[in-house]
């Protein structure tokens, strides 16, 4: 799959995902609306799988946000320190640099602390949000 493909099923993804939390957020604001008339509605609403199941939309949804501050962060910013950040990512640490026991303690923290967040961000598309 080349770079425009790819580009393009990301934008046709991000579009039908933005759709779709906008009926979502207009279906649940309908029963919000709805439920204090409707007693069974309310306690329908208001039960363990539905709360189950806005907890993990929650979820995903400030992990995302999360995620997009970050990628904006980092593909926006033209100053050094952007460019320092988008070579971190490119980079992998190497693996010594994590065992050596001459390297300092906060090199060897940074190291692993850069390693695990670069594993987040590539592993991204195969978690599931918390």
């Amino acid at each position: 799959m080349g770079k425009e493909e790819y580009l393009d099923e990301i934008h046709v993804r991000i579009l039908r995902v933005t759709e779709d939390l906008r009926v979502i957020q207009r279906q649940l604001n309908c029963a919000a609306m709805e439920a204090p008339s409707d007693p069974e509605l309310m306690e329908a609403l208001s039960q363990l799988p539905e709360m189950d199941a806005l907890q993990v939309l929650k979820s995903a949804l400030d992990q995302m946000r999360h995620f997009l501050w970050f990628y904006i962060q980092v593909m926006t910013n033209e100053s050094e320190s952007g460019e320092r950040l988008r070579q971190t990512i490119r980079q992998k640490p190497a693996a010594d640099a994590l065992l050596s026991p001459d390297a300092p303690f906060l090199e060897k923290f940074k190291t692993a602390s850069d390693t695990a967040f670069i594993r987040y961000l590539s592993d991204g598309k195969n978690r599931k949000p918390n």
